[in-house]
C-alpha cells in the first residue's frame, strides 16, 4: 500500500500506523468529500473485524470513534486530528484537573458500551486521543473481543493477539491487563475498569504502574505485584485502589460509579452527604441555601421580640342616677 492507491472508492493520502493487525492510513472519500482513517487488516476480514465493526456500529457516543464502512479486509472510521494520550503523557504528568476531564470523558465511553455489554478489554493510552478542542475519542471498541486464532503475534504493537495458555487465550497489552485476563480467564467490564485505574495513575504521575524488562516480568508483576499508587494525588486514591483490587469480586462494579470514590474536600468532611451533589444538602448550594435559611429566621426573631406588645383597652366607667324604687344596681361599668 502507498499513496495514491485506491482502496475501493477511497484515495489513500499517508501512513498513519500500524499494529499486531495491520496498518492505518489516511485516505479521502471522493464521494462525501472528506478525509477518513482506513484500518486494514493484514488478512481478509476476519471474525475480529466482523466483531470490531459490530461493537463500534453499536456505540453512539460523542466520545467513541465512528464506524462508516467497511470493505473485505479494512474498516473506514472517522479520522481524528490530534495526539494520543500516549502522546500527552510523553511530555511528562498531566495536572489533575485536565487528568480529571479527559478520565470523565474516558468512563463515559466505557459506560456507553457496557450498557451494551460491549468490553474494550485493550484499554490503554495508545487507543485513545486528544481532538484540538480537548475532546476525547476511545479507539478500538471491540478489538479484543475476538478469537485469536488468526490474529500474528507483531513487534510493532505490544497488543498480545496469540499467546495460548492453559486456561485460556491471553488479549490485551500486557502493562494494561487485569490480573484475571493476564491469567488467560473469561473477563468482563471490570478487566475495563481495571485497564482505567492503571491509565488514571499513568496520566497523573507521568509512569506505568506496571512494567518489565520483557513480556513475561510485565504479566508476572500484573499478576504478582500490589499496585503502589503512592505517587498519585491523594484525591485520587481511594478511586484507584477501589479500581485496582486484583479479585475482580472486590473492585469498582460500574465504571459509572467512579466518582464516588474520588476525594474531595467536601467527602473528607461529610462523606455521607457529598454523593447528593450540588442540589442536595451536601453541595455548597444546599449549605448556602440552609445558612441563608437561619439568617432570616434569626432576623423575624428579633424583629418579632422588639415589637412592643398592643396597649391594654381604656376602662371608662359610667355612672347613672335611677329612679326611686327600682331594684337595679345602683351603678354599672362598661369598657370602651
Amino acid at each position: 500500500m502507498s499513496p495514491g492507491t485506491k482502496l475501493g472508492p477511497y484515495e489513500i493520502l499517508s501512513r498513519l500506523g500500524a499494529g499486531g493487525m495491520g496498518e492505518v492510513w489516511r485516505a479521502r472519500d471522493p464521494r462525501l468529500n472528506r478525509e477518513v482513517a482506513i484500518k486494514i487488516s493484514a488478512q481478509q476480514f476476519t471474525d475480529r473485524f466482523e466483531r470490531e465493526a459490530r461493537a463500534i456500529a453499536a456505540l453512539n457516543n460523542p466520545n467513541v470513534c465512528t464506524l462508516h464502512d467497511i470493505g473485505p479486509n479494512y474498516l473506514v472510521m472517522e479520522l481524528i486530528e490530534g495526539p494520543t494520550l500516549a502522546d500527552r503523557i510523553a511530555q511528562g504528568p498531566i495536572p489533575l484537573d485536565e487528568t480529571l476531564t479527559l478520565a470523565r470523558q474516558i468512563a463515559d465511553a466505557l459506560e456507553a458500551a457496557h450498557e451494551k455489554s460491549i468490553v474494550h478489554r485493550d484499554l490503554k493510552p495508545g487507543n485513545i486521543k486528544i481532538r484540538p478542542d480537548g475532546s476525547v475519542k476511545v479507539l478500538d471498541f471491540g478489538l479484543a473481543k475476538a478469537g485469536a486464532e488468526d490474529a500474528p503475534v507483531s513487534s510493532d504493537s505490544p497488543t498480545m493477539m496469540h499467546i495460548a495458555t492453559q486456561v485460556g487465550v491471553i488479549l490485551g497489552t500486557a502493562a494494561y491487563m487485569a490480573p484475571e485476563q493476564a491469567r488467560g480467564k473469561a473477563v468482563d467490564r471490570r478487566a475495563d475498569i481495571w485497564a482505567f485505574g492503571v491509565v488514571l495513575h499513568e496520566m497523573v504521575t507521568g509512569t506505568r504502574l506496571f512494567q518489565g524488562e520483557d513480556l513475561t516480568v510485565t504479566l508476572a508483576s500484573v499478576v504478582m505485584k500490589e499496585p503502589d499508587i503512592s505517587a498519585a494525588p491523594p484525591e485520587l486514591r481511594r478511586l484507584l485502589t477501589k479500581c485496582l483490587q486484583k479479585d475482580p469480586k472486590n473492585r469498582l462494579r460500574w465504571i459509572g460509579d467512579a466518582w464516588d470514590f474520588l476525594e474531595t474536600e467536601e467527602s473528607a468532611t461529610a462523606p455521607s452527604q457529598s454523593r447528593l451533589g450540588t442540589k442536595g444538602i451536601g453541595g455548597k448550594t444546599g449549605w448556602i441555601a440552609a445558612a441563608v435559611f437561619a439568617l432570616a429566621l434569626a432576623g423575624l426573631a428579633f424583629i418579632h421580640f422588639r415589637e412592643k406588645p398592643p396597649a391594654a383597652p381604656a376602662v371608662t366607667r359610667f355612672r347613672y342616677t335611677l329612679p326611686k324604687g327600682q331594684n337595679f344596681p345602683r351603678a354599672c361599668s362598661g369598657a370602651m
